[in-house]
């Protein structure tokens, strides 16, 4: 008899070191990918005639799509299903008489649940379930601590973790797969979902493209062929054109590059050219990713709530839905403020500067509560990850990973000092053209 088992991708849309998709191929005779897009992901929300969530649709489109070829490329295929992935990934499971489905394990606690429900799912048609972690750079059984004795403070987490962790190695891409005969992908349009596709203004930092094989190539060329990583640490606060940053994140957020590859990469590139304070900070980052998933992990639904993992018990502030749209809209006033919400808006896409920024006027000048701001992003940034964005939010509002009450920004001082010609805030504040 055929053992047949399901691989069931999320944001892990890649084939290399991809441990998931390995273990399915090692144990069984075929295997079936597939991608289970649930429209609630992305709630469609009219707000002056921006559709929220668009940009980022549409470079996971492309990651999807980029997936499908290669694995068609080496005998495969991805099977797109649409709706709830608690009905569409049993019933695949069932119609190909499949043992095992193979997935993502996950870390925030909404994702964890549909995890946990699934396995129930999957059992009443004997079925088993069994996820791999994926998604970091230090795999959660190799940290020298338990996750619930995790530290509260990321500099104890990383010194320990540093000294005391070693990073496994990168799982090569298969070769070769066998499947049956997968259908061709077809993708719902922009139109059948409800959605105006967006058209990304020229004025971004970079036109952003979705997919494995993209992701790969911006990694070589920030690293290999430019060499730009060597003045990473000095230019990462930039704000205007493609190299001040690696711009790795939005790949990264959807899987179509491992925290590992990146990490042999740059230890790839120190071997060849040298090591410094800028090579190590892309690390340093890579790190500070992983901390926020096992803090996330940790404390699972308390960085969701108002007052974060904080022992504080600060009263919810009142709603004001005029400077909420104003803020979203670019038209708080605060120009440093309106330049990076507008990138955000028509790109999908701002700067770590700006993200602080933006974040603490948010909470601690216009007094509202933090997690709207974080829902926003969430439906905005092309780069979305769960774990990273909450994280990063309650870090500043004051009720998440940070030894201090809070990070309050003086956006006049950060506008001088970041922005002191004006020309990051005069493209930005321009009209649409």
């Amino acid at each position: 008899m055929t053992k047949k088992g399901i691989v069931w991708f999320k944001t892990d849309l890649r084939l290399h070191d991809n441990e998931t998709l390995i273990r399915a191929i090692e144990e069984n005779d075929a295997i079936i990918p597939v991608y289970c897009f649930d429209t609630q992901e992305f709630k469609i929300v009219n707000e002056k005639n921006q559709n929220n969530g668009a940009f980022r649709l549409k470079f996971l489109f492309e990651s999807i799509t980029d997936l499908d070829q290669n694995l068609r490329k080496i005998g495969s295929g991805l099977i797109f299903l649409m709706g709830n992935p608690l009905v569409e990934i049993p019933k695949i499971a069932f119609n190909y008489n499949a043992r095992k489905v193979y997935a993502k394990r996950e870390v925030a606690i909404f994702e964890k649940q549909l995890d946990i429900k699934m396995e129930a799912e999957l059992w009443k048609h004997k079925c088993f379930f069994e996820p791999f972690s994926t998604s970091t750079l230090y795999h959660a059984t190799d940290l020298p601590f338990a996750l619930k004795d995790i530290p509260d403070v990321f500099t104890t987490f990383r010194k320990r973790t540093e000294k005391e962790t070693k990073i496994r190695d990168v799982f090569e891409k298969p070769k070769r797969i066998v499947s049956p005969t997968i259908p061709a992908l077809k993708l719902p349009t922009f139109f059948e979902l409800g959605l105006t596709e967006n058209i990304s203004d020229e004025r971004g930092v970079l036109p952003f493209y979705g997919g494995e094989n993209k992701a790969l190539e911006r990694l070589n060329y920030y690293l290999f062929d430019s060499h730009l990583i060597k003045k990473y640490k000095e230019t990462r606060n930039g704000l205007l054109g493609g190299d001040y940053s690696s711009k790795l994140s939005p790949w990264l957020a959807n899987g179509c590059v491992s925290a590992r590859k990146i990490y042999a990469e740059v230890k790839k590139f120190e071997a060849e050219f040298g090591a410094n304070d800028s090579t190590y900070w892309l690390i340093f980052e890579l790190i500070w990713r992983d901390y926020f998933r096992f803090i996330f992990k940790k404390h699972q639904h308390k960085l969701f709530t108002f007052n974060g993992i904080s022992n504080q018990n600060k009263a919810v502030p009142k709603v004001d839905a005029q400077k909420i749209v104003n803020w979203k809209m670019g038209k708080t006033g605060v120009d440093f403020v309106d330049a990076n919400m507008n990138e955000l808006r028509l790109t999908g896409f701002m700067s770590n500067r700006g993200r602080q920024n933006v974040a603490s006027y948010f909470i601690h000048e216009l007094n509202q509560d933090w997690r709207i701001g974080a829902r926003y992003f969430e439906e905005q940034l092309i780069d979305y990850d769960a774990s990273s964005n909450w994280g990063n939010w309650a870090y500043l509002a004051g009720v998440g990973n940070d030894p201090r009450s809070g990070r309050q920004f003086n956006i006049e001082k950060q506008a001088k000092e970041y922005d002191a010609t004006n020309a990051y805030q005069n493209l930005w504040l321009k009209a649409k053209v």
